[in-house]
């Protein structure tokens, strides 16, 4: 689970200084404030980790990708020329790290379950794009690759530890080049070097955290009267939704269940989807049938109450076919994973808005999903905080905060939760000006009337 975010000059973004992400970190405020630009510097990271290109530092990507960000120009702050960028993650693993001495694989060197990474980047002298310096770090250690002087491809590894230092080959004096893409040590330190060996590990434990972290957009896939299912099984639900049919009949097939609770009884992904679609209010039943036996085609079929007739998904209201890949993807991601979600109330009415706060609860609850949740919602939030004060969920399990804009660019305001639910520092006109709309409907309403 990543626990805190730092970064500077992205985007509208000057500055982000140790931002808390905790099980539950809901994004709000107004249009073009920056929230989406915090999730897109997540997907820029995801993408550039899984990109094939060892040389690219960063992935902006395209209109394929999980983000397309254009090009460093687009994403430095103010546009700076030469720009830099700088960015740092610390992160929980799931289970202890170990690192072993390479003389004695009996005595432990290191063991740690908390991380960090952070990495300053900008333009050379020939407008390309190249890494000032990359850290790994835990608790008293911190392992730096370095650029030698302001400028050049020559790096050195330089070791911030009480009780280590790295040690040098015999006969391999050379210089070490640059990394791989913004995060990686080049091959020639483990063989320039008698100790480094564990950099690796500490590498592919950040190339797994971002393996965890799932998205998806505002913008979702229509829903369709039919669905070709091939048997693949896709790791998400795409950045549309457009593979929650896959997802789900992979699923039946895989016979994967859930839990929804201790000492309840095991569901399906579709039971305990449509079981959330019910609690909603969305519909009554949801099942996926096919068109004929033994047919790859499917139908998405709903009843909307007891007494109605089954109708496919495309003649029900749309926000049944727009909520229905957040629910999925909170209970088809494997446990433990990061989910990403930009507007996920988007076509509910607002009551539905309200239960998301319960799906999300469930999910970080039950299979301890870190959700990260940009939002216009009041509702949501307000089902939040209804929760901190019934303790279904704690303050520490949740990180609000507020982004708009001011002279300098997008400004960043932590929302502090009290344990009864109140935000002790609400922004003024955060969800607009209800006490001024009332007394003005009062007004109106005892001023004369026209004949």
């Amino acid at each position: 689970m990543v626990t805190e975010l730092s970064f500077t000059n992205f985007k509208s973004w000057k500055s982000v200084e140790a931002m808390r992400l905790a099980p539950i970190t809901g994004l709000f405020g107004a249009n073009s404030s920056g929230k989406t630009s915090i999730l897109q510097l997540l997907l820029m990271l995801k993408q550039t980790i899984e990109s094939t290109d060892r040389a690219q530092v960063l992935e902006f990507g395209d209109e394929k990708s999980l983000t397309n960000l254009g090009s460093f120009r687009d994403v430095v702050y103010g546009h700076e020329r030469p720009g830099t960028m700088a960015f740092a993650v610390q992160w929980n693993l799931a289970r202890q790290l170990q690192v072993t001495r390479p003389e004695d694989n009996s005595q432990l060197l290191f063991t740690t379950q908390q991380l960090a990474f952070a990495c300053e980047l900008g333009e050379n002298g020939s407008d390309r794009l190249a890494v000032s310096s990359l850290e790994y770090g835990m608790p008293d250690h911190r392992f730096r690759l370095g650029r030698k002087g302001p400028s050049g491809g020559k790096y050195e590894l330089t070791s911030e530890s009480s009780d280590f230092r790295f040690v040098r080959t015999q006969g391999r004096p050379w210089e070490i080049p640059s990394p791989v893409k913004f995060y990686g040590f080049p091959d020639q330190v483990y063989a320039y070097y008698q100790n480094a060996g564990f950099l690796s590990q500490l590498q592919l434990a950040f190339e797994n955290l971002f393996g965890q972290v799932y998205y998806l957009g505002p913008l979702r896939e229509f829903p369709q009267r039919y669905y070709a299912w091939k048997g693949s099984e896709p790791a998400d639900m795409g950045r549309r939704g457009e593979r929650v049919v896959d997802a789900l009949l992979a699923a039946r097939t895989r016979g994967a269940d859930i839990s929804p609770g201790y000492r309840k009884k095991r569901l399906t992904l579709e039971q305990r989807v449509a079981r959330w679609l019910q609690e909603l209010g969305l519909i009554h039943s949801f099942s996926m049938e096919p068109v004929a036996q033994d047919s790859s085609i499917y139908q998405v079929v709903v009843q909307k109450t007891p007494s109605s007739a089954k109708v496919l998904i495309t003649d029900v209201g749309f926000g049944v076919s727009q909520i229905l890949p957040v629910l999925v993807l909170c209970y088809y991601a494997p446990e433990g994973s990061i989910v990403l979600l930009e507007q996920p109330e988007i076509h509910l009415y607002p009551s539905a808005q309200s239960g998301l706060a319960d799906v999300f609860i469930d999910a970080m609850r039950n299979r301890h999903i870190q959700i990260v949740v940009e939002s216009h919602s009041e509702h949501l939030l307000r089902r939040l905080q209804r929760r901190v004060a019934e303790q279904a969920v704690t303050p520490k399990e949740t990180a609000l905060y507020f982004c708009d804009t001011v002279a300098e660019g997008s400004r960043l305001v932590s929302l502090d939760v009290d344990l009864f639910g109140n935000i002790t520092n609400w922004p003024k006109d955060f969800f607009g000006d209800e006490f001024g709309e009332m007394a003005a409907i009062t007004q109106a309403a005892m001023a004369p009337r026209s004949p």
